[in-house]
């Protein structure tokens, strides 16, 4: 499998934009996760449902996640998440993913982690400064297959679906147990101080770094023809 693994700011009105080079990490820590998405848009139709791009509120990537890093502890995941309104999309904030038992603990591969945020309930949860997946916010694996119609009921009423690749396939993860929280350092690196996920996801308070460029585009693919207005 292919490893899919700021500084000055500028005040223009209400917006807050990244005015330099993010750090090298971070510009490929993005450009990973695009990689992630734009794998999605050419995967078959028997992987992540398109449709469900359409109602999805979020969209978060973590490359490049050490399945053995769960296991022996002191590690975590990390990467990106985007929401939108309507057919705009937010500039990523940074998040982590903090160890736990997430379902996938066999030998030391590398794993891609999507995950989708489904409605405004799920929202709040993940703007909180840490929210415990599976207790605070409900979590399921996501279906696989060409649509969303066959979903199981506790799929239907989760606020979060999460789903992990490995050799190139898609399928769903629970990952409850775990922790998701922003990564406030690298956001106030990039974008400045005090910025807060809620400004930087709901409010939409910060323009997304040069460096982001490829991720915007990958969730613009991703969504389906009807969403883009292509």
């Amino acid at each position: 499998m292919r490893k899919v693994f700021a500084i000055g700011v500028a005040v223009v009105a209400t917006s807050v934009v990244a005015s330099a080079a993010i750090k090298k990490e971070l510009a490929e820590r993005i450009q990973n996760a695009a990689i992630v998405l734009d794998e999605i848009h050419k995967a078959p139709d028997n992987d992540i449902p398109h449709d469900l791009w359409e109602k999805a509120s979020c969209v978060g990537v973590l490359p490049s996640v050490k399945k053995a890093a769960f296991i022996v502890g002191g590690e975590y995941g990390k990467g990106v998440m985007s929401c939108r309104n309507g057919s705009a999309w937010s500039a990523p904030s940074f998040v982590e993913l903090e160890k736990g038992s997430i379902g996938f603990q066999i030998g030391g591969e590398s794993v891609d982690l999507v995950f989708m945020v489904m409605n405004e309930n799920g929202v709040r949860h993940m703007i909180a400064n840490k929210v415990s997946l599976g207790a605070e916010a409900s979590v399921a694996a996501g279906p696989v297959g060409r649509d969303a119609r066959a979903m199981t009921d506790a799929q239907m009423k989760a606020e979060v679906l999460s789903y992990s690749r490995s050799s190139g396939v898609f399928a769903g993860v629970n990952l409850s147990g775990g922790s998701l929280r922003p990564d406030v350092e690298v956001n106030a690196e990039v974008y400045a101080k005090n910025i807060s996920a809620k400004d930087i996801l709901v409010d939409k308070k910060v323009s997304p770094p040069a460096e982001a460029a490829p991720f915007m585009r990958a969730l613009r693919r991703t969504m389906p023809p009807e969403t883009t207005g292509r």
